[in-house]
């Protein structure tokens, strides 16, 4: 692999997502060229323990020959079929039939899209078509909370509150709201959890009626873990009582898994820790592993029931993609969910349970403001002053020094700007790798800790 060239030929041609493309033309790609496991390899021959799982998505790890083979099957097979017209075929209608019967409540219905992002703006029309055929049009309004990410389209990126997706971007829409992120760290309420959920479930009766009651509102949107808002797990009950909120104001309760589903907290769907019963859920990621592009919106029984009953007969509803139930894509999604039910799901709880025991012991370790897990989704903030919780000055440039000193040590997370190292390892980890893992982050906080302008700060 010609290194060099590739790196000249991405900057010359190829935008990376959610970048600064002056940034990333100054400093070039890294390059990888092939994965095993929890294992990658880049092009120079460095060996990373991805500790990301590509993007929240590779959770059986890369190079499984059972999900490889079931793609090349299918590409020799049929590599596609349209969903348009009548059409199908049988790996995505067998999919779609594994999927709902795991699923919770009366999700018995899904739409299969193209990634995370398609699957959020997918519900938004849905929510549209629903409130018009129950003669509702005017719930309009959705809410979402700070720090929660759903997915970067014009509709959805707006319903994501995080700064860098609304920048110049004239989102957030008119109809788009957000509450305050239960975040047991730095929640007003303090790090009670009922206080927390006393304040979540007031906080939402009092945004309704601020947009002029629950005939306005539409939707409420959650994540069951705030994945690119800092990994910020909500307390125990917080979800169940958000549910229960939502159906006492007539308010769908739409919950986003594109990142907690398919055993990244333990159980296939996140739901089942509070016994949830959504009227939409989105999925994506673990879905295929990051093997292929897909994605999903499960629909509740009265959802779908409603638009079909409510729309003329012989007229459309228009929404659909191309991709969408990809014959390759569900053939891939098939193998990867044998994977989870043949014994993936107990090794990531196991895995999990380490994770979080090697966490809980950096809280004393000077840089560490808190540690939180759910399973193999995790996150560390860093505080230069852990009495105040004072967020490092930016200008200090530790996200960065993060990415660059983890790489270096041969280990892969995300490094959030706003200081908070996200970790979402394969579900195949052996507690060895978890423990590397771990070791390597000791090892990077303690080099960051040595850097002056680190060390000036948190001595004040």
């Amino acid at each position: 692999m010609d290194t060099a060239r590739l790196i000249s030929l991405d900057r010359e041609h190829l935008i990376h997502p959610v970048s600064s493309w002056r940034g990333h033309e100054a400093a070039g790609a890294t390059i990888l060229e092939s994965g095993k496991g929890a294992w990658l390899t880049d092009s120079e021959g460095r060996r990373l323990l991805d500790g990301f799982a590509g993007l929240w998505c590779v959770n059986t790890g890369y190079g499984c020959d059972s999900v490889i083979e079931a793609g090349r099957r299918q590409l020799e097979k049929l590599p596609y079929a349209t969903g348009y017209f009548g059409f199908s075929c049988e790996p995505a209608i067998e999919l779609a039939a594994r999927l709902t019967r795991h699923a919770p409540g009366t999700l018995n219905r899904i739409y299969f899209s193209l990634g995370g992002s398609d699957a959020v703006d997918g519900t938004l029309r849905f929510i549209r078509y629903y409130q018009n055929a129950r003669g509702m049009p005017q719930k309009r309004h959705v809410i979402g909370l700070e720090k929660g990410y759903h997915g970067s389209s014009f509709a959805g990126s707006g319903l994501t509150a995080l700064p860098v997706f609304h920048r110049d971007a004239d989102v957030p829409l008119p109809w788009q709201h957000h509450l305050p992120s239960p975040d047991p760290y730095r929640h007003p309420a303090g790090p009670d959890g009922e206080a927390i959920i006393h304040a979540s479930v007031r906080a939402l009766h009092d945004m309704v009626a601020s947009l002029g009651g629950p005939d306005q509102v539409a939707a409420f949107y959650c994540e069951l873990v705030q994945g690119s808002g800092g990994v910020i797990v909500p307390p125990d009950g917080w979800a169940r009582a958000m549910q229960a909120a939502c159906r006492e104001l007539d308010i769908l309760f739409v919950v986003d898994e594109v990142i907690t589903g398919f055993g990244r907290t333990g159980p296939l769907f996140a739901c089942a820790h509070e016994g949830l019963e959504p009227d939409m859920m989105t999925v994506a990621k673990g879905l295929t592993a990051g093997y292929a592009p897909m994605g999903g919106v499960f629909l509740s029984d009265a959802v779908y029931e409603t638009i079909r009953d409510n729309t003329p007969p012989g007229v459309a509803i228009g929404h659909g993609q191309t991709y969408s139930a990809h014959p390759v894509s569900a053939a891939i999604g098939l193998a990867v969910l044998d994977l989870y039910e043949g014994g993936l799901l107990d090794n990531g709880v196991a895995a999990g349970r380490h994770l979080a025991a090697r966490l809980a012991g950096l809280g004393n370790h000077p840089l560490v403001g808190a540690t939180r897990a759910k399973g193999m989704l995790a996150g560390i903030e860093l505080v230069t002053d852990k009495a105040a919780k004072a967020k490092p000055d930016p200008k200090l440039g530790i996200a960065g020094k993060l990415g660059r000193y983890g790489y270096e040590q041969g280990i892969l997370y995300r490094a959030f700007a706003d200081d908070v190292i996200g970790l979402a390892p394969p579900l195949c980890c052996s507690t060895d790798e978890i423990d590397i893992l771990c070791d390597g982050i000791v090892a990077v906080l303690d080099r960051v800790m040595r850097d002056p302008q680190v060390a000036d700060a948190m001595r004040g």
